[in-house]
């Protein structure tokens, strides 16, 4: 399975373009006209989270391309406006999403012929949910998980102790071979991270 990696916006933001089935992984600024200038289709929008910093171009790129927009209901209210950024210091203004389908622990999407699962690890925020393709052994794991590091837990809805546990719970039983594609920095592995990640250490104990 062919992954295209854009990174763009004030927070280098990843975002992840699945060629062969138009799947859209999140929707960080500036992807909406990386995509239109290489006149590349979007067949789904696929979000990990409602971070702002996740969802800038999501609003017009539903609106151009007309796809679908799946994530966890329990980021709902960063996504459909109830939630003002401006509020926590951020000068900046997120257009609404309206029609998300919700998504769940468990449910198994589909892009092209390949078969991914859900996987809701909150924590970072509430509806935070990471899709793990088996076959391939690709992890796009948005801000759960990073190369020698973790997503924050303070941000509203965050909860380091759950962070933690959902991590050890949902990812690290994944197999160590597994690819992990975050939303920010580089690629790693599972077993890269089982080694050199400080936060993954058993003595590490999260300050909550």
């Amino acid at each position: 399975m062919r992954v295209e990696t854009f990174c763009g916006g004030d927070f280098q933001t990843n975002g992840y373009y699945l060629p062969e089935s138009g799947v859209l992984i999140d929707a960080p600024q500036d992807i909406y006209l990386w995509l239109t200038e290489q006149s590349r289709n979007v067949s789904e929008l696929w979000l990990t989270h409602g971070h702002f910093d996740h969802i800038l171009d999501a609003a017009r790129i539903v609106q151009h391309f007309g796809c679908p927009v799946r994530a966890h209901s329990a980021d709902f209210p960063m996504l459909d406006g109830r939630v003002d950024w401006r509020a926590f210091g951020l000068n900046i203004d997120v257009p609404a999403l309206q029609d998300v389908s919700t998504l769940s622990d468990g449910d198994t999407l589909t892009a092209g012929g390949s078969s991914a699962r859900v996987l809701h690890v909150p924590g970072h925020s509430p509806g935070s949910i990471c899709f793990y393709f088996f076959k391939e052994e690709l992890l796009f794991c948005g801000d759960v998980l990073f190369a020698r590091g973790v997503g924050r837990w303070d941000l509203p809805g965050g909860d380091g102790s759950t962070l933690f546990r959902k991590i050890r719970e949902k990812i690290l039983c994944l197999p160590a071979s597994t690819v992990i594609l975050p939303g920010h920095g580089p690629s790693s592995t599972i077993r890269q991270e089982l080694t050199t990640n400080p936060y993954l250490r058993e003595s590490y104990n999260p300050i909550v």
